[in-house]
């Protein structure tokens, strides 16, 4: 096969400020090109200045395309202006975006005039093709997964189905490695001393009505077998010495046979490990399914919960058989296998009245106490609503006639209410008082002082006991206003909030 002379730069905007991920999205698109074609890798986050490399790269003539992929949040602070200087410096360069933003917010985005094609989905199939035909100098309306302009209509190409990941190419570590060291990527977690971040599935089979993966994937979901994922972590294990494992799929456990199979391939390799999954679902497991999952190394799990109520669960459109009572239950099940539960509840959704709004964070608040009552243990997250386009939902159609609404231009998203709001940290919903704000981050603090994240390494025992002795009067007699000495040990010892810094990496 001849290789094309054009080549890609492939771009991770910086996501976090301090120990940083594998960046996974853009080794696997490096993975879907690397017989055909050159390519270069630029992470935001190990670089003092990116846009020198990338114009530097540009400015060399070898690549023609520049591809960049973009999460809400803080990614849009790279993504949105080097995509401006690429196209005013550069204007013969075509610019490809892929990742959430991109494809949820694509009439934004290719209204722009910076942004040429979104890959919306899985860019295994649709980069290369989309590739191909403009080396050709064709249109690419045959491209599946392609959202683009042609005289000023959005086209969007038909859906493709997800691929057979087990046929899909190795990511190109060696590649990463040689940039960036790849053992720089394996920090310290609660779970382990080089801990790896790993992707093992496409989408999900849900249609949660709050969820950003819903719109792209369309309740479906693939994954890798569970002898090329044992493959895959020995691989980076004998290599670069990964001794823990972060699977950031949307969820992880859709298949009891593979998370077994998974388990057994790995028991003797003493590796940490945690993912996502649904209540429901994992309900399902035998218990020896889930024994051998702890005795491979599970150390916690991630879990929507999202809420008590069984009519606002209804109204999420979660699917399956969650419930108030099976939480609960739930939760008390997972002590018996030492497995930490991590609860995600969300709050302030929309309602008729403000008395509505507060009446059901309340009993939402009533309902993450009787949690800790069950297990201690459960690990609980709480998130502020932040709508997203979920066309036809009624939660979204609700949000809609509330009077809320995205920004209409890119540059709008790069206002620090809108980063905020993607990491739901400032909502600017406009059901939400600041009434309601405060008594959800009031209890927030509290619990977090009564009940400190075990994924704060680097939060001592004496720290934390004293946390809890500060916070126990209040969360016992329930006086959560104006936690204002518990704000502040927690500001002082900068205790992490694993709602939007996932996991603390040393």
């Amino acid at each position: 096969m001849t290789r094309s002379p054009h080549g890609v730069i492939l771009f991770n905007p910086r996501s976090a400020e301090h120990k940083h991920r594998i960046p996974n999205s853009i080794l696997q698109v490096a993975a879907s090109i690397q017989n055909d074609r050159s390519f270069a890798l630029v992470d935001g986050n190990r670089e003092r200045d990116p846009w020198s490399t990338i114009r530097d790269h540009l400015a060399s003539g070898r690549y023609r395309y520049f591809g960049t992929t973009v999460m809400p949040g803080p990614q849009l602070r790279q993504a949105v202006p080097f995509a401006h200087r690429a196209k005013q410096e550069f204007p013969e360069v075509t610019t490809i975006w892929g990742g959430y933003f991109a494809a949820n917010q694509h009439r934004t985005v290719l209204s722009s005039g910076v942004v040429d094609f979104v890959i919306d989905g899985p860019g295994d199939e649709a980069f290369p093709a989309l590739l191909a035909c403009l080396d050709r100098g064709k249109d690419p309306v045959d491209v599946p997964n392609l959202i683009w302009t042609n005289a000023e209509a959005i086209i969007r190409n038909r859906k493709a189905a997800l691929p057979d990941m087990d046929e899909l190419a190795a990511l190109p570590y060696a590649a990463l490695d040689e940039v960036y060291p790849l053992h720089q990527y394996l920090g310290r977690t609660f779970m382990g001393e080089r801990t790896l971040a790993y992707h093992s599935s496409f989408g999900c089979p849900f249609t949660c009505s709050f969820c950003a993966v819903v719109p792209i994937y369309k309740a479906r979901w693939k994954g890798v077998s569970a002898e090329r994922i044992a493959k895959d972590v020995k691989y980076v294990k004998d290599h670069w010495g990964a001794d823990a494992i972060e699977f950031h799929d949307n969820n992880f456990f859709v298949s009891e046979k593979r998370s077994v199979a998974f388990s057994e391939l790995i028991m003797d390799e003493g590796m940490g490990w945690w993912g996502e999954g649904r209540i429901d679902t994992l309900d399902r497991y035998s218990d020896d399914s889930l024994r051998i999952m702890r005795n491979a190394g599970c150390r916690m799990i991630f879990f929507g919960a999202e809420s008590g109520d069984d009519e606002e669960l209804a109204r999420m459109d979660k699917g399956g058989t969650q419930s108030g009572e099976q939480i609960l239950r739930f939760a008390a099940r997972m002590a018996e296998f030492d497995i930490i539960p991590e609860y995600s509840f969300v709050l302030g959704f929309p309602a008729s009245s403000e008395k509505e709004v507060l009446d059901r964070i309340d009993r939402d608040i009533s309902f993450i106490r009787r949690v800790k009552e069950v297990n201690p243990a459960t690990e609980i997250i709480i998130y502020v609503y932040s709508p997203v386009p979920t066309e036809g939902s009624e939660l979204f159609d609700r949000v809609k006639q509330a009077g809320f609404h995205f920004p209409d231009k890119l540059t709008d998203w790069l206002d620090p209410v809108w980063e905020n709001f993607d990491l739901r940290k400032n909502p600017l919903t406009p059901w939400l008082t600041h009434r309601a704000i405060d008594r959800i981050r009031d209890f927030e603090t509290v619990l977090n002082g009564m009940y400190p994240t075990v994924s704060d390494i680097k939060l001592d025992q004496r720290k934390r006991r004293m946390l809890q002795q500060i916070s126990r009067f209040r969360y016992r007699r329930g006086a959560y206003s104006r936690p204002y000495e518990i704000k502040l040990l927690q500001k002082l010892w900068r205790y992490r909030r694993p709602e939007t810094e996932g996991f603390e990496m040393l």
